[in-house]
Order: structure tokens, then C-alpha cells, then sequence
């Protein structure tokens, strides 16, 4: 297991997360086979990669001849045996349910060879019950992406109790070669990112729904008066509110009240606000951007 020998890989999961971790490993001149169980996701991804390219080769920061190299390498499928002939890697990027990422471990366990690196994208659930019902639990490890993948540098390489020293070394040389400046992680709640920054979020909401000040202003004093590249609001629509409450559900369980989820929170995910993928979060989305 070495991440310079890693020529295949298969992304598990062709949403947002699936489809830009599928970006970037074809961009690093790997064969990368995009998998989901539904045929339209599939396709929307593999269109997504395109106008993502298409918009970086618009404004000069990537090469034509890069661009078309990268699609070549890029194809989808909804047959998951299919996806993981012969790879040497899998990213499951899938919805964050504990059962349907074990069963998926289960299956890639009982199929692929014990040298395959199996990694999670999730930003919260435990990867050490995620790798238990998998054979050969030392080749689990988690890579847990920032959105938009091939924007953010960071990648958080969690391990498990059981994680073997090749396959987080293995991962962390993936995260490199893919152009990322990863951290290494002990598996726990929410990780190091999710933890920190989720906490953020959830007192963003709380002063939102006091009035204490508006999103675009709490936003704003996080982007001027702190540094950060986005602001924790402004963030919370471009993951997805019912993300972030599944996310917070989770950690408020495991680590305490600090993490209970803002009425405001739950008010907007019933309502079917759920961010940019839903037109409306805490901001309009137009055209792909927050109107403030």
C-alpha cells in the first residue's frame, strides 16, 4: 500500500464532496471511476467536474490539455463492482448514515483485496464503528475533504485504533499527491474541523436568532475581523443546513449540550431551507452565489 503506486481509484458518492474528491484525484493523473446507486447523480456530477474545469480554464488556472486529460481519465457508473475492478483506492464520499457507510465497508471488504485502501469522507461519524465490520479494519482510514474540494487545502487523515501505519502514511502521501496539506487526527467526535468549526456555526445561529446582528454582518466580522475565507453562515448554506443539524445532532449525543441544535436550525431544514442546493439558507442563492 503506497500512495505512489495508486493508478485507479473509486469515489463512492456523487454529490457535492464525491464528485470534486473525483475532480481532483483525475486531475492528479489518476483513473478515477465515479460511482453512485443513481444514474441521474451520476451524470450531474460528472457535469459538474466539467463546468468546474470549464470555469478554470476560463479564468487561466487550468490548462486546456489538462482539462481534457483529466475527463479522459474520469468516467461514471451505478455498478459498484464495476467502480472498484482492479483500484488501489476508494474515497466513499455517501450520505452521512452509519448504516449505509457499513454496509458499503462491508461489501468493499468482502470484495477487495486486503492491500486496497479503504477511506471515509465523513466529517463526524465514527470511523472505528464505520471500519468494524469491514475485513481487514487496519487498511481503514479517514480523508475528510473541505468543500470545495479542489479549492481547499485542507484534508484531516483520521485514524483508528486499529488503522495501520501504512495506511495512514499511505493516505496522508494520497493527500499530497493530490495537491492538499493534510493533518493527521485520533478518531473522535467531529474530529478536529467539525468540532471547532460546527460550534462556531451553531453560536452564528444562536445570534442570528437573537438579532443580535444580521447573517451577512456576523459573517462579516468572522471574514474582517478574524481572517476566516468564508464566514461561519455563509459556510453553513454551501454544506447544507441538514447536514450541519445531522452533524450537530451527533456531537450535542456524544459530547453535550454545547451542541444542541438552534431552533432556527430546525425551523429552516422543516421549511425545506436548506441552503444553496435549495435556493434559500440563511441568504438568497442566486447564480450560485449568496445575494446579501
Amino acid at each position: 500500500m503506497n500512495a505512489k503506486n495508486i493508478h485507479t481509484a473509486a469515489v463512492l458518492g456523487a454529490g457535492t464532496m464525491g464528485n470534486g474528491i473525483a475532480q481532483v484525484l483525475a486531475m492528479t493523473g489518476i483513473t478515477t471511476r465515479l460511482y453512485d446507486v443513481a444514474p441521474g447523480q451520476v451524470e450531474r456530477g460528472l457535469g459538474n467536474v466539467k463546468s468546474n474545469l470549464e470555469k478554470g480554464v476560463a479564468k487561466g488556472k487550468v490548462a486546456q490539455a489538462d482539462m481534457d486529460a483529466a475527463l479522459k481519465r474520469l468516467s461514471g457508473t451505478t455498478n459498484l463492482e464495476e467502480a472498484t475492478l482492479g483500484v488501489q483506492c476508494v474515497i466513499e464520499a455517501v450520505p452521512e448514515k452509519l448504516e449505509l457507510k457499513q454496509s458499503i465497508f462491508q461489501e468493499l471488504g468482502e470484495a477487495l483485496d486486503a492491500d486496497v485502501l479503504l477511506a471515509t469522507n465523513t466529517s463526524s461519524l465514527p470511523i472505528t464503528r464505520i471500519a468494524s465490520v469491514t475485513p481487514h479494519p487496519e487498511r481503514v482510514v479517514g480523508m475528510h475533504f473541505f468543500n470545495p474540494v479542489h479549492i481547499m487545502k485542507l484534508v484531516e487523515v483520521v485514524e483508528t485504533p486499529k488503522s495501520s501505519a501504512t495506511a495512514v502514511a499511505c493516505a496522508i502521501e494520497l493527500s499530497k499527491r493530490m495537491g492538499k496539506d493534510p493533518i493527521r487526527v485520533k478518531d473522535s467526535p467531529g474530529f478536529a474541523s467539525s468540532r471547532l468549526g460546527v460550534l462556531i456555526g451553531l453560536e452564528a445561529m444562536r445570534m442570528a436568532e437573537s438579532g443580535v446582528a444580521s447573517p451577512a454582518d456576523i459573517d462579516k466580522a468572522m471574514t474582517l475581523g478574524y481572517g476566516f475565507p468564508m464566514g461561519p453562515l455563509e459556510l453553513t448554506d454551501l454544506v447544507g443546513l441538514d447536514v450541519r443539524m445531522a452533524i450537530a445532532e451527533y456531537l450535542s449525543k456524544e459530547l453535550g449540550p454545547r451542541f444542541e441544535v438552534p431552533a432556527i436550525l430546525k425551523e429552516k431544514v422543516q421549511r425545506g431551507e436548506l441552503g444553496k442546493k435549495s435556493g434559500k439558507g440563511f441568504y438568497e442563492w442566486k447564480d450560485g452565489a449568496a445575494v446579501r
